[in-house]
C-alpha cells in the first residue's frame, strides 16, 4: 500500500510539471496531499500505540480525498484528459479504500 501511494504521488508530480505554469495554485494543492498520503502512512506505521496509528492513517485517507476537487478542476479546465482524470481518480479511490481497511484493522 505504501509503495502504491508513493507511486501515485510520483505520477501526480509528473502530471503537474507541464501544467504548473499559470496553474501553480492548483498543482500545489494537488501535490501536497498526494505526498502527504505516503508520509502519514509511514508516520502511522512508526507509532507504537493504536490511537497514534489510527490518527495518521485517518489523515492519510483524508489527504487522498483532498485530491478529488483539484482533479475535478483540472479536468473541467481541460488541463487533464477524461482518461487521465478517470485513471487518477480510480487509483486514488483504491488507495483510500486501502487506508479505510488499515484504519479498521487498527481497531481489531
Amino acid at each position: 500500500m505504501y509503495k502504491r501511494a508513493v507511486g501515485w504521488a510520483e505520477g501526480i508530480e509528473s502530471l503537474c510539471d507541464p501544467i504548473s505554469s499559470g496553474n501553480r495554485h492548483l498543482t500545489d494543492q494537488l501535490q501536497r496531499p498526494a505526498l502527504s498520503i505516503s508520509l502519514n502512512m509511514a508516520e502511522g506505521s512508526g507509532r507504537w500505540h493504536k490511537r497514534g496509528k489510527k490518527h495518521f492513517y485517518l489523515i492519510a485517507r483524508g489527504s487522498a480525498y483532498e485530491c478529488v476537487p483539484v482533479l475535478d478542476l483540472l479536468n473541467r479546465r481541460k488541463l487533464i484528459s477524461d482518461l487521465v482524470y478517470g485513471d487518477l481518480g480510480n487509483e486514488m479511490d483504491i488507495i483510500a479504500r486501502m487506508m479505510t481497511k488499515r484504519v479498521q484493522s487498527v481497531d481489531m
